[in-house]
């Protein structure tokens, strides 16, 4: 099964050119999209053209549907042990091939080489977390409180996913979706976003090598997502939609998706707060805080947006904050020595540009960059913004990029209030050297994931998304494989 169109990863020091598919791939093969039309990907660090990929129409949807409508049955009935084979045989060979993974990664999404190679050990874990979860679906039984019957409870798979995908974390997030809904005994339908198609092509191609059969998992990409998707979705016979992305999308999708009642998992939007209090170890609060904001340059929905210090440790940390911004390198995303590469497009520029502005025209203070570089591709520098007042647009929105804003505070009440003061709750971070209280603020902040002492929560073994209208449902840990089940209830009496 070989692509008609690729595009060839240069060779570098360490890695030979690879040939990358650039086709749609729908059932057995790959193939054009059905009027020939092709989407240019940008290299954000450059804003040169890559290359391009298939273009889907509503008719190249349709047939997805069909192709993984034609190895459903077969895969639901594979054994669990031989699901789990082929997912570790996934695991496996990404690790293999990380390297020049992680090369494509930064080259089509811009972000440093470093975020890149974490990235994909991280999306290859959930091959191997869900290999491991597939041998371990177990039903239930029980007696009916009159003791007269039994209740019996199997899972099955829900159906053939839809799995949609955003540009910031291309192979982390299609795995994510991927793996557990083949775990589940799935077949499903990737539609990465336009920005990086050519990651989740290369993983679709790992995965056929790993011996994934054909239409078990199928990509299309498309310029016309809300047409082609729409379509989908009201076709009939998808059962399950996966979405990561904007909360304004995932609302739309809601919309679409209830008029067939389909299954919805939705992680959407953060604006996370990032709270020091005054007891907190100052340089382990600002390690964290670095992980927290700079990884993937910010553009990341688990990202600190909002950085609320008790006012004692005010200055210290942001002193140390700054200092650490200062040190990370500009440049390339696949320059070895880049610690912050380009944001993903010039749009994404101007809103920081615009969010920036504003700040400090209601009078916070900029401590460190503030202004885009004079330089090709779509870059921003390490920002960092003091005494940013309430109201600011910035304390508002999900920044998604390399800046950090700082807002003291008084009491704890004063902190958890302001944590709070959003519609989105994803995820929230603690810094204090009382576990007592950490854990007391962490119940009281409303969010779906809490940080403490921690600047990172992602891991394939835990539940991650969000409340309010940060999301519906959980992805990874056993509850991500339950969100690609239905609960069959048998009534039995022996």
């Amino acid at each position: 099964m070989k692509s008609t169109n690729n595009y060839l990863l240069p060779a570098s020091s360490t890695e030979p050119g690879r040939a990358i598919p650039t086709d749609l791939l729908i059932g057995d093969r790959w193939r054009e999209g059905g009027e020939g039309q092709r989407i240019d990907v940008i290299n954000p660090s450059t804003g040169e053209v890559l290359g391009s990929v298939a273009n889907a129409t509503i008719k190249d949807g349709i047939e997805s549907i069909e192709a993984a409508s034609q190895a459903a049955a077969g895969w639901a009935a594979t054994p669990p042990r031989k699901r789990a084979e082929l997912l570790r045989a996934c695991f496996e060979r990404m690790v293999a091939n990380s390297e020049w993974l992680a090369q494509l990664i930064s080259l089509e999404n811009g972000k440093a080489l470093s975020d890149a190679k974490g990235e994909v050990l991280y999306a290859a874990e959930f091959f191997r977390w869900y290999a491991e979860e597939a041998v371990r679906l177990e039903g239930e039984i029980s007696t009916s409180p009159s003791g007269a019957n039994r209740i019996v409870v199997m899972y099955q798979p829900i159906g053939i996913s839809l799995l949609i995908t955003p540009w910031n974390f291309p192979a982390a997030m299609a795995t994510r979706k991927i793996a557990p809904a083949l775990a589940a005994g799935c077949t499903c339908i990737l539609k990465p976003a336009e920005e990086t198609p050519l990651t989740a092509y290369a993983v679709a191609q790992i995965m056929l090598e790993a011996g994934i059969p054909p239409g078990v998992v199928n990509v299309i990409t498309t310029g016309d997502p809300a047409a082609v998707v729409k379509a989908m979705l009201h076709e009939g016979r998808i059962r399950k939609l996966s979405f990561t992305g904007s909360t304004e999308v995932g609302r739309l999708l809601l919309h679409e998706a209830a008029d067939t009642i389909i299954n919805c998992s939705m992680e959407l939007g953060g604006n996370a707060p990032f709270l020091v209090l005054d007891d907190a170890n100052i340089g382990d609060a600002v390690a964290g805080a670095m992980i927290a904001k700079m990884r993937n340059g910010g553009e990341a929905c688990t990202a600190a947006n909002r950085f609320y210090v008790q006012r004692g440790a005010y200055e210290e940390f942001t002193r140390q904050l700054v200092a650490k911004m200062e040190a990370v390198k500009l440049g390339d995303g696949i320059s070895p020595n880049t610690g912050c590469g380009a944001l993903i497009n010039q749009a994404a520029v101007a809103k920081i540009e615009s969010l920036v502005a504003d700040a400090v025209k209601r009078g916070a203070r900029v401590l460190l960059g503030g202004v885009a570089p004079s330089r090709p591709g779509f870059f921003y520098p390490p920002t960092v913004l003091k005494d940013v007042p309430a109201g600011s647009e910035i304390l508002k929105q999900e920044i998604f990029g390399p800046v950090a804003v700082l807002v003291p505070f008084d009491s704890i009440d004063e902190a958890v209030a302001l944590a709070n003061d959003t519609e989105y709750g994803l995820v929230a971070y603690i810094y204090t050297s009382d576990l007592k209280t950490g854990l007391r603020v962490a119940e009281r902040l409303e969010s779906g994931m809490i940080a403490l002492n921690r600047g990172l929560v992602s891991d394939a073994a835990a539940p991650f998304g969000g409340v309010k209208q940060s999301g519906l449902g959980r992805e990874g840990s056993h509850h991500g494989i339950r969100e690609f089940t239905e609960a069959k209830y048998i009534a039995v009496e022996w």
